[in-house]
């Protein structure tokens, strides 16, 4: 299984990984990695990395198709919210225009503003500097989208834009992590996307559980379906042409009185659709066992409640036991590379054709810890429609005018 899903996504197998991070993860605040796979009854490996003094969330979650895997998807979390708690980086307190008077400045028309953002030209901002993909050009940005410090109170300078976790990637080489950070923000705008689509479209995107043959992916689906675990699963593929499913995982057995399991959702985008798929699937495993562990910090009783009320429960299954007018997986569209610079080189091209051309990277990696940590920037990109302060932006502003129209 790790052969296929190491195609054009990782340099180095989770072994190799785990290898080089394992020494230093005292070095940054890490005291536990636990495998809650058995919490729940599916199998799919689960694991949790812990940093009690995080400037965020405290608890990690990672997910894999065997236990290294989901190990080292963990701890990998944990480490790019600490690099991004504490970036090392030049800061530059300023407004727009002072700071653009010191050199190239990003589209901040272009980037996602938070709900009650007050910014304005002469708003003073902290700043720092992020490299273009295509020439290596310095380009300012705000302090706000790369650091990842949710403390309180916030800084004076905070609230003006849309302050996410949205394209922090780690991965074995800059390259690796600034693909996996590109897909985030990817899969992110697709979302947002799906998500303001008319219902007919969403409900156009279904697709058929029983037409994936894939072997690992059909796999999954088995152990889930073994488990009494219904997937639903939408192609949610964007104007951009990468593929991002989404699933959700409706159990069967879920009561709202006597087991009230919610459903559980996961997001995937890679140039491979099978990967896509995959990383969905357990994606959506782990958010089913972090609900049921109760170990995610943001996660309070609001959330359960929304996700576990008997209308929620009908919602989902009623999907779940209507497969009419699905589609075939071969129908989404599908750009496997043979590397991961192949397949970084076919994402920068596909953002391009769709108007999407300047590539920002903050490189928050740290000197001989042996992985790379990036923030990705891809101004025009829609922002994380799951948070409360998301407002939505021009590319779901023009898909709601081309629906009205």
């Amino acid at each position: 299984m790790e052969q296929v899903l190491s195609n054009g996504s990782r340099v180095r197998s989770p072994a190799r990984t785990w290898e080089v991070i394992a020494p230093r993860l005292r070095d940054f605040g890490i005291t536990r990695v636990g495998d809650v796979t058995g919490l729940d009854r599916i199998g799919i490996p689960v694991w949790m990395a812990v940093r009690p003094n995080a400037r965020t969330l405290s608890v990690s979650q990672g997910k894999g198709l065997d236990p290294i895997a989901a190990r080292v998807s963990a701890v990998m979390e944990a480490l790019e919210l600490a690099h991004a708690e504490s970036a090392r980086l030049e800061v530059r307190d300023a407004t727009a225009a002072e700071i653009g008077a010191l050199g190239q400045l990003v589209d901040l028309a272009a980037l996602p503003r938070s709900r009650h953002s007050v910014f304005g030209s002469r708003t003073p901002l902290a700043w720092t500097p992020a490299r273009r993909l295509a020439t290596g050009d310095a380009v300012w940005v705000p302090l706000e989208i790369v650091n990842a410090d949710a403390c309180v109170p916030r800084p004076a300078w905070a609230g003006s834009f849309l302050h996410t976790t949205n394209g922090l990637a780690s991965g074995n080489t800059v390259d690796e992590a600034t693909l996996h950070g590109l897909c985030e923000v990817i899969e992110r705008d697709a979302m947002a996307l799906w998500h303001h689509a008319p219902p007919l479209r969403q409900a156009d995107s279904r697709i058929d559980p029983d037409s994936v043959d894939m072997p690992i992916a059909a796999q999954l689906i088995r152990r889930l379906r073994a488990a009494d675990i219904e997937p639903i699963i939408w192609d949610t593929t964007s104007d951009i042409g990468i593929p991002t499913i989404r699933v959700v995982l409706h159990d069967d057995t879920a009561d709202p009185v006597t087991n009230p399991l919610p459903a559980s959702g996961g997001a995937g985008c890679h140039p491979d659709r099978t990967i896509a798929l995959c990383r969905a699937v357990t994606e959506a495993a782990q958010s089913r066992l972090t609900a049921i562990a109760g170990s995610r910090d943001d996660a309070g009783r609001l959330r359960y409640r929304e996700t576990q009320n008997a209308g929620a429960l009908d919602t989902f299954r009623v999907l779940a036991r209507d497969l009419s007018g699905t589609r075939p997986f071969a129908s989404v569209p599908d750009a496997a590379a043979g590397s991961v610079g192949e397949a970084l080189e076919l994402v920068v091209r596909r953002l391009a054709r769709a108007g999407l051309t300047d590539i920002l990277v903050v490189d928050l990696s740290r000197p001989d810890m042996g992985i790379s940590v990036v923030r990705v920037i891809v101004p025009g990109l829609e922002g994380v429609v799951d948070s409360p302060s998301y407002v939505p932006g021009a590319r779901v502003r023009a898909q709601a005018a081309s629906h009205r129209s």
